[in-house]
């Protein structure tokens, strides 16, 4: 079975960094494309930046030059360095991943990290 587990949300000011880490554990073949998507209330899910596993990331519009998505894939995990952070960047953030596992791939997600951003 495939699990991915976040970690590193919480609260913090405006202007201030978080860093999220997702990391996938379990019977795994392969791993492509790992992403952050977030949610915030009453809003639909977004992306927010990926990676491919040969290194191409992608940001969001509104993240660009503040956050960075990065990957160990001899860990499995990826973060989300988060800088300048915004109370418009308030949401749960979840990790998504393309898994190669049981002889097929897949996306799976986690369970979602908290983010709020206020003063």
């Amino acid at each position: 079975q495939v699990q991915l587990v976040e970690s590193g949300g919480g609260l913090v000011q405006p202007g201030g960094s978080l860093r999220l880490s997702c990391t996938a554990s379990g019977r795994i073949f392969s791993i492509n494309t790992m992403a952050w998507y977030r949610q915030a209330p009453g809003q639909q899910r977004e992306l927010v930046a990926r990676a491919t596993s040969d290194g191409t990331t992608n940001y969001a519009d509104p993240v660009k030059g503040r956050f960075t998505i990065s990957r160990d894939n001899a860990k499995k995990t990826v973060y989300l360095q988060m800088s300048n952070l915004k109370p418009d960047d308030t949401a749960v953030y979840y990790c998504n991943a393309e898994i190669a596992a049981m002889g097929s791939w897949g996306f799976y997600w986690g369970q979602g990290t908290q983010v709020t951003v206020s003063s």
